[in-house]
């Protein structure tokens, strides 16, 4: 996400940093690099323009030009424009009222709408709400199917109907969700490749029915300029009260999330960062334009660890890190936690300084070892994961081959772990010789 603007405008900072006082001619010159970046990252040319005008503006101000650390100064009037730029603060769902509360979500054809559906029903969820998938997009073959699937992944109900009438399904499902205790709908429409009359007036139709609460465009950030004048299209004709952005992780270049608030003066509500059903960000402008700048995420990131953190498997690890009982099968959730907060690479983006860290570690080649890790272990039966000890040539062997790696592999994983059994017990008596050598090696 923002990779590739972020990387430049590193650049920019790092040489705006090195400078010992600012002046006119520095200032612009920085700021057209800036302009630069932005357009490179398909960010909308007025919005562009503005931005930087704003930001130049501030720069050439006797705030930044008298400061003790004006390169610092010039970031942080960089970072608070794209704060305001990006919409300010958190535009939150508005769920207030008599139940059901509808949301509608709207989009093109394969920009991931009946996918965010379920993503976002799942969200909802886990913020104490009970939600009914509602399938009314009656023109694409197998959509119906599509989100009766997702739901039963997710365990969430989905009210399909014999209509072919999209309002006549809402009245359907709110009548079903009052009956059965559902307090949100999430309702998915149909959807065209391109932006029709006939889809703008079915979804006028049918908003002008369901009244719903949330009128949301999913929009596919990797379409960059497509993007927001499809948002600013539906805005105008249909009405939205915010925007999810789809594909965030993929070659998104950021310039969609950057330009849509300020084209269409609503806010981006969420942003789809994964295929799975649990990848789906809030969308807090403040913490995306730390991103951006290369600050990272940490909130975010704590955020995500929390949601998975579980208290009494924690305690238990902890009295077997005491106990030093510390076995291969407790290293393997410890690797499968990691990766339920998503790919390492996205993890560590949340980090300040990832930028820079990346020219250093191969963040490739470390998911790949991990990966190798776990494999190891699971070729593993449970006696051997239980007592590593017993591990010899033969099944080292067998090991290596049941998980389709070496045998060199299989002793650098045992060898860290019996150098991490050791660091324990020397931990435990107080002792912290030789700690940072157990780090030596490939990981």
């Amino acid at each position: 996400m923002f990779e590739r603007l972020q990387e430049r405008l590193e650049t920019i900072f790092k040489k705006i940093r090195g400078v010992g006082r600012l002046s006119e001619e520095n200032i612009k010159e920085a700021v057209r690099e800036v302009r630069v970046a932005l357009l490179e990252a398909d960010v909308n040319y007025r919005v562009a323009k503005d931005f930087l005008a704003r930001v130049t503006e501030k720069a050439l101000g006797r705030e930044v030009l008298s400061s003790v650390t004006p390169g610092q100064q010039f970031i942080k009037i960089v970072y608070d424009e794209l704060c305001s730029l990006l919409g300010g603060e958190r535009k939150d769902l508005s769920l207030f009222g008599p139940p059901p509360q509808p949301i509608m979500l709207v989009g093109l054809q394969g920009s991931g709408k009946t996918t965010t559906a379920g993503k976002l029903a799942l969200l909802l969820r886990k913020k104490g709400r009970r939600p009914l998938l509602v399938a009314t997009d009656t023109k694409r073959p197998a959509a119906k199917e599509q989100l009766l699937k997702i739901g039963a992944q997710i365990g969430i109900e989905t009210y399909v109907s014999e209509s072919q009438d999209p309002k006549t399904i809402c009245e359907e499902a709110r009548v079903f969700a009052l009956k059965n205790g559902f307090d949100v709908l999430v309702v998915d429409t149909a959807g065209r490749l391109h932006v029709e009359d006939s889809l703008i007036e079915e979804l006028r139709e049918q908003k002008a029915r369901l009244a719903p609460r949330e009128t949301l465009l999913v929009v596919d950030a990797m379409t960059g300029q497509d993007a927001v004048n499809i948002a600013s299209v539906f805005h105008e004709k249909v009405g939205v009260d915010g925007f999810i952005l789809t594909k965030m992780d993929g070659d998104a270049r950021g310039g969609a999330a950057i330009s849509i608030k300020a084209i269409t003066g609503r806010p981006i509500k969420f942003l789809g960062v994964g295929e799975k059903l649990d990848a789906l960000e809030p969308f807090y402008p403040e913490r995306i334009a730390s991103r951006i700048l290369g600050m990272g995420d940490v909130i975010t990131l704590v955020e995500k660890a929390q949601e998975l953190y579980d208290e009494k498997r924690q305690r238990e690890l902890e009295k077997k890190l005491l106990k030093e009982e510390f076995t291969l099968v407790d290293f393997r959730e410890q690797l499968r936690s990691l990766k339920r907060l998503g790919s390492l690479d996205s993890v560590l983006s949340m980090l300040p300084g990832f930028q820079r860290a990346k020219n250093v570690v191969d963040i490739s080649n470390l998911e790949k070892e991990l990966k190798k890790a776990e494999a190891i272990i699971n070729s593993m039966t449970q006696k051997e994961r239980m007592n590593p000890d017993i591990i010899d040539g033969s099944r080292r062997l067998r090991i290596a081959r049941g998980s389709g790696t070496r045998v060199e592999d299989v002793n650098d994983l045992l060898r860290k772990y019996f150098e991490m059994k050791r660091l324990l017990k020397r931990i435990k008596k107080g002792g912290m010789r030789g700690i940072p050598n157990i780090f030596q090696g490939r990981l």
